[in-house]
């Protein structure tokens, strides 16, 4: 008989990575959709930074996942069972529907995946939140116009990877910040950045002003740290700084220190703004119609990490995301 294999929360971390007896990993019954509601049966779950913020007991644009919840996630799927007259058996779909192998959905919140532009595990990727992410930032937080230096951090992730190529696409320079040689070389030679630097090679300040030799008009920046600290001086005036995000925080152990280089926001008049990409969702059709024409068109390629080991395999595999071990869009295959 098949069961829900799920992933419940039942400790808050410690500061550092998740730990694995954060999580209870269990079979539980497959649950039967009520009148208006439909059964998924997922086939693959995202992994995404956000989930370290998620399970702290914080305030932040979204409530924690409650003690014993199923663990927030976006996974894509298959219509298995339906009372909902909009969603039949068969049909794909994208939505929260939590790490686990099963889902009830009353349909809110869910997309249809049109496999025939990209596969089911994209959804959840270039044509999910990761691209919905870097087409918002970059074109309607960092207004990014073409003849822009369009500097990128953690440029080989889900996200990063992909404002590059829409920087790129728009008439922008592209130049990623990544961990490693082969990561930087990938992102020049498959995703056609201009310019690449390496941040373990231990020079990033002088690397980057050497990539960025007109300055730099947009950071679109998902690391914060001293890697912002390196952007900053080289931010050209009105120049425009979208945070997605600060992975090189979420897994301190101690509280890290505020920027350096702070004062170069008002010496430069700079913008700088945080944004959550559920802050667009009403134009959500406006930019997957965009980024699929950009598919067929092969100006957009992704890069997907899909690892094996099903639920199981969900505590240790997010820590991949905060040590730099993956390369591209991760998910699991459920």
């Amino acid at each position: 008989m098949p069961m829900n294999r799920v992933a419940r929360l039942v400790n808050r971390p410690a500061p550092g990575l998740v730990s694995p007896d954060c999580f209870e990993i269990r079979d539980e019954a497959v649950p039967e959709p009520g009148e208006g509601e439909f059964r998924v049966r997922a086939q693959f779950v995202s992994l995404d930074p956000a989930m370290r913020g998620w399970v702290n007991d914080g305030r932040s644009y979204v409530p924690p996942v409650g003690l014993g919840d199923v663990m927030r996630a976006f996974s894509a799927g298959t219509v298995e069972a339906s009372r909902h007259p909009d969603f039949h058996e068969g049909d794909a779909v994208v939505g929260l529907f939590g790490a686990q192998t099963h889902a009830i959905s009353d349909g809110k919140g869910v997309q249809r995946a049109d496999t025939s532009i990209a596969p089911l595990q994209t959804w959840i990727g270039g044509l999910g939140m990761p691209g919905l992410t870097a087409y918002f930032g970059l074109l309607r937080v960092a207004e990014a116009k073409e003849g822009d230096t369009v500097v990128v951090s953690a440029a080989s992730g889900a996200v990063g990877s992909i404002v590059g190529q829409i920087a790129r696409i728009k008439g922008c320079r592209a130049v990623g910040i990544a961990g490693g040689a082969g990561k930087c070389r990938a992102l020049v030679e498959e995703d056609g950045f201009d310019a690449a630097v390496d941040y373990k090679a231990g020079n990033l300040a002088a690397d980057l002003a050497a990539a960025c030799p007109d300055g730099i008009d947009v950071d679109f920046e998902n690391v914060g740290g001293p890697i912002l600290d390196a952007v900053l001086p080289l931010m050209n005036p009105f120049g425009r700084i979208a945070v997605c995000g600060l992975i090189s925080a979420y897994t301190a152990t101690t509280p890290p220190p505020g920027p350096a280089n702070l004062r170069f926001l008002l010496t430069m008049r700079l913008k700088m703004q945080g944004f959550i990409v559920f802050d667009f969702a009403r134009e959500n059709p406006i930019a997957l119609a965009d980024l699929s024409q950009w598919i067929v068109q092969e100006k957009l390629r992704f890069r997907e990490d899909v690892r094996d080991g099903g639920i199981d395999a969900f505590p240790e595999t997010l820590n991949l995301l905060y040590t730099g071990g993956n390369f591209g869009k991760l998910s699991l295959r459920v």
